[in-house]
């Protein structure tokens, strides 16, 4: 079986390589280079937190579980840590945060308030601030380095035989006997089974075959898909773990360089116009983070990098034929961090045995077939203490 895979962000590589390991004879195509797209920008939290649906919650604690097994087996450096989070509230946002403590409680999730002794201890070099009234743990989390972690999923997505290939594609022949895929450069490529795998330009992509993904694909100032993170240069922080409060959200990476993210300030931010590392966004998040160190006088150097979010329009995952007939696998999720891994096995089997994977039904692109966007588009804007 030949499969051609469209996309190499953290999706599009993980299928890659699950499909090569299974016999299939895999082309990844990107028109950018293997990670440059939304996989470059993100948090990298692992979780399943705020997944209210229970099929939802469902995979993405499959998500979790399989990071935990994939990094005993994938070579390279580790790029997966086991670190759980830590979440902190204060007086308007306790009752939230102890809500999501019971409600994942009660789905068998592992969570539990905890002392400021404790939190200190868990988040490690850190100065809790005195308006926090709440604290939680979640113990099963963790994060990813995600450039780390794609190259590992790259390189063994080779290993095992998958050819990589630049190249921008701008049709897709969905055909009974096969896909065409045809490239801006000209010529077109054959295989037995597209995989549609291109993140944020997954609906112009998909329409061009004919199928139907709706996708949230507003960038201005301030849109659901724009995200802004800092990546912490200096000074160094013994952080041990992901941290999530009101004002701001910490996860450590390599180095002991850290990165943040304020959902608030995302409001203010315009792709077209990126913040000044001089500008009012760049001292905000500055000032908020060096209230947070144990030394409040060092003085923070922080790159900005503005990101732009996967987001079917529903805000959940799309994994799946287009159709019964279709030889087109569509592969999206705003969650593609958490769930790379287990959605690259399931699609992989999918696609090689023909045998649909329970996990992955409720998440079938035919749901959107004939349906007015306006039902099943909602707001996915990140705002509060848990968002992502």
């Amino acid at each position: 079986m030949r499969v051609i895979v469209i996309g190499a962000g953290v999706l599009g590589v993980s299928a890659a390589r699950c499909l090569s390991a299974a016999g299939a004879q895999v082309l990844l195509l990107d028109h950018r280079g293997p990670g440059t797209g939304t996989s470059a920008t993100t948090f990298a939290w692992v979780n399943a937190h705020r997944k209210h649906d229970p099929a939802y919650h469902r995979l993405n604690v499959a998500g979790m579980e399989e990071h935990a097994g994939l990094a005993e087996r994938l070579p390279g450096p580790r790029s997966y840590v086991p670190s759980g989070a830590l979440h902190w509230a204060d007086g308007a946002s306790e009752e939230r945060l102890l809500a999501d403590v019971e409600r994942l409680r009660s789905l068998g999730h592992p969570a539990r308030p905890v002392t400021r002794e404790e939190a200190g201890r868990i988040a490690g070099d850190l100065r809790i601030p005195e308006s926090v009234t709440a604290l939680a743990h979640f113990p099963a989390e963790g994060y990813v380095l995600p450039d780390l972690f794609l190259a590992n999923l790259l390189a063994d997505a080779e290993r095992h035989g998958t050819e990589y290939a630049p190249g921008e594609v701008v049709g897709i022949d969905d055909r009974p006997g096969g896909v065409s895929v045809t490239l801006a450069a000209g010529g077109a490529v054959r295989g037995d089974v597209a995989v549609l795998a291109a993140g944020r330009w997954t609906e112009r992509l998909a329409a061009r075959a004919g199928i139907e993904v709706p996708m949230v694909t507003d960038t201005a100032r301030g849109a659901q898909t724009v995200g802004l993170l800092g990546y912490v240069r200096s000074p160094a922080l013994g952080l041990r773990c992901v941290v999530h409060g009101p004002g701001l959200n910490l996860r450590p990476a390599a180095g002991g360089h850290t990165v943040v993210q304020a959902l608030d300030l995302n409001a203010g931010v315009d792709p077209a116009a990126p913040p000044s590392p001089e500008g009012d966004i760049a001292a905000t998040l500055a000032r908020r983070f060096r209230a947070l160190l144990p030394d409040p006088g060092a003085r923070p150097r922080i790159d900005l990098r503005v990101g732009l979010r996967s987001l079917p329009a529903d805000g959940h995952t799309v994994a799946g034929p287009a159709s019964a007939r279709s030889r087109v696998y569509c592969l999206v999720s705003h969650s593609g961090i958490t769930l790379a891994p287990v959605l690259g096995r399931l699609a992989a089997a999918e696609i090689t045995t023909g045998q649909d994977q329970e996990l992955l039904r409720p998440f079938r692109p035919t749901r959107f077939a004939g349906v007015p966007r306006r039902d099943v588009e909602v707001d996915q804007r990140a705002t509060a203490l848990g968002d992502q």
